[in-house]
């Protein structure tokens, strides 16, 4: 067992404080256990509400006097001449009193005479500076996806003979919750597998999503990096094709081939409205793995160093969540050459570059922007993402698949309407434009004919005449992007 064998060559080099930070305290526990009968050792645990007791084997260092509080008890491990292993739980909020820091320092200390070793251990622990350099750090082995696999079938069985069901799932299904789970310790996967299968008795695509959602909340990092539930399929985006046959020729080596082949990320820009906020959405629920969004507006904060932090913490999120894709949605507000912020948008994009052409970890990046000429030209370098598509204005036939698609999400019998004639009529037309103006016009007929029966090919009509669409009020910059886009990037339809 691997953890086994860290933890002994920790105390082979004669560590005298050990940090251990993890929330599975009695998995700790156990592997203490097992090292101290391995090597002999005494060994005690402190806890605020039991004090100081023998947990192993050795005699009790705290017999009569009270050592519920952290000063007596340390004072007693200091005033021992036998070794051992002394293990405090949850000792971080004593951590600010100097003489705790102190004791804990004077204990340190008497290592290489007495032989003791201190082990703090809590769900997170900020060392004084004085004692960092006398300690190290113990990071208990995530599962890996074998291990995780049988724990899920370990569940399973455990179901089925209590409930005398055999749990229902597919091979597909089961692959997709334990990669989704990947990150997470024994303790929190064996709960998710357990509220998963007892459930419904089943593993299905629905909860999919669901395990991913509650493993951002176990993971407590939810901030400028939260998890999106709503994910799109390619089916739902109309158009788009040489962006589509691009990711599907990508898909398998994204999710099995080594980090040589594995693709990266892509960006796409083009005018507002144009589908690429449900593209990057598409992307992952073809995949079949999380959604996450990255809102760079979260990140910004007034102190100092804190917004490179915030962003550091969040592509942390996005490793553990792996495989996901994530979604840097009009990234040039983050990261724009204009910003006036004393130098916070480019120190974003120097933590930004290194990860995107550093990180080993199945994460594809999907960044969208309206205004490509205010983002730095090392972000679409290739090696960091793999393609730049331009995402222009649909063509007939497209917004032809886009007025279907919206005709049929509210319910209106599309054989009843000319399509074809509403497609011409919508020339210039964004993907929002053409859902806004059938919207409209279920709404104008809506109070009275609560069917939307009411609702002609005229009625549809009416509602694109009535629209300024954005390729007129802003025909000089969709120009520009066009221009920009000849010879640089890969049209998206």
């Amino acid at each position: 067992m691997q953890d086994l064998r860290d933890l002994g060559l920790m105390l082979d080099r004669h560590a005298p404080l050990l940090l251990v930070e993890s929330y599975e305290e009695a998995r700790v526990l156990e592997l203490l256990t097992r090292v101290a009968i391995k090597r002999g050792l005494a060994l005690q645990q402190w806890t605020v509400s039991d004090g100081l007791r023998r947990l192993g084997f050795g005699e009790d260092v705290a017999k009569e006097s009270d050592s519920s509080q952290p000063v007596e008890a340390l004072k007693q491990i200091k005033a021992r001449e036998q070794g051992g292993l002394f293990v405090f739980c949850d000792l971080h909020p004593y951590l600010d009193d100097p003489l705790v820091v102190r004791l804990v320092k004077d204990i340190a200390l008497q290592h290489e005479r007495f032989g003791k070793t201190l082990v703090l251990l809590s769900h997170r622990i900020d060392a004084p500076a004085e004692l960092q350099r006398l300690a190290m750090s113990f990071d208990l082995q995530l599962p890996d996806e074998g291990q995780l696999m049988s724990l899920v079938k370990e569940e399973a069985q455990r179901y089925a003979k209590n409930s005398g069901r055999k749990v229902k799932t597919d091979s597909a299904t089961l692959q997709q919750i334990v990669a989704n789970l990947r990150g997470l310790t024994f303790s929190d996967a064996r709960r998710l597998v357990r509220g998963v299968i007892v459930d419904d008795g089943a593993i299905t695509q629905d909860d999919v999503p669901e395990v991913s959602k509650a493993k951002m909340e176990l993971l407590d990092m939810e901030g400028a990096m939260s998890f999106e539930y709503d994910t799109a399929r390619f089916a739902d985006v109309a158009g788009l094709e040489n962006m589509k046959s691009w990711l599907e020729q990508r898909r398998h080596a994204f999710l099995k081939a080594g980090d040589d082949l594995r693709p990266r990320g892509m960006m796409l820009f083009g005018v507002q409205g144009s589908g690429k906020s449900l593209a990057a959405k598409a992307v992952a629920g073809s995949w079949g793995v999380p959604l996450l969004r990255l809102d760079f507006g979260s990140l910004y904060n007034k102190f100092f160093g804190e917004t490179e932090r915030n962003l550091r913490e969040s592509l942390k999120l996005a490793e553990t969540m792996s495989p996901c894709v994530v979604w840097m949605d009009e990234v040039e507000k983050g990261l724009g050459q204009d910003s006036n912020d004393q130098g916070v948008s480019q120190r974003l994009l120097g933590t930004l570059l290194t990860w995107m052409a550093e990180h080993e970890s199945k994460v594809f990046v999907v960044a969208t922007a309206n205004n490509i000429h205010a983002l730095p030209p090392e972000l679409m370098r290739k090696g960091r993402l793999d393609e730049l598509f331009f995402v222009d204005l649909p063509k007939p036939d497209v917004r032809e698949a886009i007025i279907r698609l919206h005709m049929e999400k509210r319910g209106l019998a599309v054989e009843r309407f000319d399509i074809t004639l509403l497609a011409q009529a919508s020339a210039g037309f964004s993907g929002a434009e053409l859902e806004q103006a059938v919207v409209s016009a279920w709404h104008s007929v809506h109070s009275l004919d609560k069917d939307g029966e009411g609702i002609t090919t005229e009625t549809l009509l009416r509602e694109i005449q009535r629209t300024q669409p954005l390729s007129v009020t802003m025909a000089e910059q969709l120009q520009g992007l066009r221009d920009w886009a000849d010879g640089r990037a890969v049209t998206a339809d």
